[in-house]
């Protein structure tokens, strides 16, 4: 690479930039490195925004070799999205299910509430206090 020229500025021609982008992917994959825009970009002597920029359809390529092409995510994130729907979905029921035993449980709660109040009444009226004994 330190030997390389740097081809978009020494040329500006756009067919032989995306050569030597085709190229230097084929380098990096074959040298066993990981393959990324960065390292295709280095490896043909260009900066890595020149190819997010100029030439994006080999910037896709680079993605989808890489596993990270836009459709792949697009897919991960389509799953990603039905599951959390799918999760929200069962918490919505499980709140629903939990409001109505809260509901139950308090109707309950004046109940016996009522049923003390009920019974201390009882009581007092039962109970004499010992003033004289």
């Amino acid at each position: 690479m330190a030997t390389q020229q740097r081809v978009a500025g020494a040329t500006g021609d756009r067919a032989k930039t995306a050569t030597a982008l085709r190229y230097a992917m084929l380098r990096v994959k074959n040298a066993g490195r990981r393959i990324s825009i960065k390292a295709v970009a280095e490896e043909a002597g260009v900066d890595p925004s020149l190819v997010h920029h100029v030439y994006p359809d080999i910037a896709e390529e680079i993605r989808a070799i890489s596993g990270r092409g836009s459709r792949a995510q697009r897919d991960k994130k389509h799953v990603e999205l039905a599951q959390a729907r799918f999760r929200v979905r069962e918490l919505t029921e499980d709140v629903a299910t939990l409001l109505a035993e809260l509901t139950e449980i308090a109707s309950l709660n004046l109940a016996l509430e009522s049923q003390v109040q009920e019974l201390k009444a009882q009581l007092a009226q039962k109970v004499r206090p010992l003033h004289g004994v």
